[in-house]
């Protein structure tokens, strides 16, 4: 008898649907796969054998040709393990044909026959509503993932027999309901530190709110001790929570890449990725045998923070400019060529030599002007250029140090920065390119909203000159002047607005001129 069972496969963070054809025939007892399964989709021969037994079927003793269409596309994964159990058993009438053809199944089996958890299933089960499938049968591991995809009937089980149970009607199982989302607003105190404990640090704390408000990325240059990393760790904590629509986005990618946490089933909190200097290339943007997701796809909506950014490669910092640039990465591979998205603000902390001492106000370089140049020169000039702040930070004093009264805590920022990103999201709702943030204005944007006077474009012309910045830079000056002005409730830039940006530039000269 032949049979046919849905399923779906994974393409980057899209699905689409697989149908698994099985054949049972007289002759010598087989089972060939053809539609090119992968070696982990081969292997699935002997799970199923062993759920079906233990699961008290009958395994038939036939020739068995299973089939995935369509055949062009590599099938990958243990996900198949499900549907092909239940072709089997229809084509071998131990269960009711018709009624699988209601479902799509998606799973991996145990030699006993219960159901194992699958990656990219939130991906999986929107595409599936798109497509307009209706009921999906799950493993009963991935029901927390499920609860949040509205528009379908999703049906965890927790082994083979319950789902051949529920098809029958012996034993129905309930669908999954619906569960509300609400973001934890508590997690951003989860690295154990707030914006009131840094001590000092004034200048660099203004720039990482008005980095955080717009969505700019920020380069601080300092020291060693001198607080780069605390500084780095306390922004999460002054970001905004993650809507609905983000954190669906950020769950499939870390879903596809097998990250996510089965106890929420969603990403309730912006992601905070930190990959060591030693990251490889494909681990940092993406790729791999599978293309899949890297580092800078897995901070999507939140920070990628680079510590002594000198340290990593060359290769790895200037692929970074393509996804700074674009908010999406393409990974090609033979098989197949995805894109990621990759929306995330950049927060690199360096030091300014070798020795860390270059332009201290406390202690003494001792490297050499070609060391220098060799160390900060792993920074390209376009890299730069898609960097909108620079800051300096350097050591502060003992008077600073034993200061008891703490500083504005990362609350009171919180709500500055919140209040900032509503008149950006009322600013673009009608851009058709879906951007947010003032990071993300185009050059058509910023000759709409960042217009200026006679006065700043005469001080724009003097920095462009003096700084010898690139017109890259002239233009993301604006994007911060833009946001400065909407930290302070100014509707129109002003002069000291675009002072203020064009400091934030002014390490282009001291370190890279």
């Amino acid at each position: 008898m032949l049979t046919k069972t849905k399923s779906y496969a994974l393409k980057g963070l899209e699905g689409y649907a697989v149908d698994i054809e099985v054949d049972i025939t007289g002759g010598v007892p087989s089972l060939e796969m053809v539609g090119l399964p992968d070696a982990v989709v081969k292997e699935s021969k002997d799970r199923v054998r062993s759920a079906i037994v233990n699961s008290e079927y009958e395994y038939p003793i036939k020739r068995l040709t299973i089939n995935f269409a369509p055949a062009e596309t590599r099938k990958e994964g243990s996900i198949f393990d499900l549907p092909i159990a239940i072709g089997i058993l229809s084509a071998s009438e131990q269960t009711d044909y018709k009624a699988t053809q209601d479902y799509v199944f998606l799973g991996e089996l145990s030699l006993d026959g219960s159901l194992r958890r699958i990656s990219g299933l939130m991906a999986i089960l929107i595409s599936g509503v798109q497509e307009g499938f209706k009921k999906f049968i799950i493993p009963y591991e991935n029901r927390n993932e499920a609860c949040y995809v509205e528009g379908l009937e999703v049906y965890a089980a927790r082994n083979l027999k319950e789902v051949v149970d529920h098809i029958s009607g012996n034993n129905p199982i309930e669908p999954l309901e619906i569960v509300k989302f609400d973001a934890d607003t508590t997690a951003t105190t989860k690295y154990g530190i707030d914006f009131s404990e840094v001590k000092g640090q004034t200048t660099a704390k203004r720039a990482l709110e008005i980095a955080v408000a717009g969505g700019h990325n920020v380069l601080m240059v300092g020291a060693p001790g001198a607080g780069k990393t605390m500084l780095a760790k306390c922004v999460l904590t002054i970001m905004p929570e993650l809507s609905f629509e983000e954190a669906v986005e950020v769950t499939k990618i870390h879903s596809v890449a097998g990250l996510l946490d089965a106890t929420n089933g969603i990403v309730k909190t912006r992601p905070f990725r930190t990959p060591h200097h030693s990251v490889t290339l494909p681990a940092l943007i993406g790729g791999d045998r599978k293309a899949k997701p890297g580092e800078v796809s897995l901070a999507h909506y939140g920070v990628l923070f680079l510590d002594e950014v000198p340290e990593y490669s060359r290769k790895a910092l200037e692929a970074l400019r393509q996804p700074m640039e674009d908010g999406k990465v393409t990974v090609s591979r033979v098989m197949q060529t995805v894109d990621y998205p990759a929306r995330f603000m950049l927060v690199g902390s360096m030091n300014p030599c070798p020795c860390g001492n270059f332009g201290s106000r406390n202690k003494e370089c001792t490297c050499t002007p070609q060391q220098i140049r060799n160390y900060i020169g792993k920074l390209s000039g376009p890299l730069l250029d898609r960097i909108d702040i620079q800051v300096e930070v350097d050591s502060i004093s003992y008077e600073e140090f034993a200061e008891e009264a703490p500083s504005e805590p990362s609350s009171a920022i919180r709500e500055r920065v919140k209040r900032v990103r509503e008149i950006e999201q009322e600013r673009f709702k009608d851009n058709a390119k879906g951007i947010h943030t003032n990071a993300e204005m185009s050059n058509a944007d910023i000759q709409k909203f960042c217009k200026i006077d006679k006065e700043s474009q005469a001080l724009i012309e003097i920095a462009f000159v003096k700084l010898g910045l690139s017109a890259r830079a002239s233009y993301r000056i604006l994007r911060v002047a833009r946001t400065i002005a909407d930290i302070e409730g100014c509707e129109n830039i002003q002069t000291e607005h675009i002072a203020e940006a064009i400091q934030y530039r002014s390490l282009d000269r001291k370190y890279w001129r």
